[in-house]
């Protein structure tokens, strides 16, 4: 990349990216800026739902005798899918999603008190 440009750098949440070592390595990088996605709307869970597609939609209904049958299913089933692609989308509001993790807050409070 030419010096004079300042590089963007895009990371998932994940701890390993937050380390006392990568932030001193950024640190001294002045033209590299790091931006996290929000805490479960990184690209990974995007490929984590697509296999879990795969795994209902084509592996799970199969009977697969052979690697290579297996590998068939999956190649057809990506086929299908690339012929007609629909993009992820994240389809809960914020407030749909603040209510879900206000719930588990409640939950894990209610736990740990009937643990004390």
């Amino acid at each position: 990349m030419p010096t004079d440009l300042d590089m963007h750098v895009v990371m998932d949440n994940a701890s390993s990216h937050k380390t006392k070592l990568i932030r001193s390595r950024f640190a001294k990088r002045s033209r590299w800026h790091v931006h996290f996605t929000p805490t479960s709307s990184s690209w990974v869970n995007q490929v984590e739902r697509f296999f879990a597609l795969l795994s209902e939609q084509q592996i799970k209904r199969g009977a697969h005798r052979s690697v290579a049958e297996l590998e068939a299913a999956i190649t057809a089933y990506i086929k299908i899918r690339n012929a007609a692609p629909k993009p992820f989308r994240w389809t809960k509001s914020a407030d749909a999603i603040l209510a879900s993790i206000e719930r588990f807050c409640h939950r894990t409070l209610d736990t740990h008190a009937k643990r004390a």
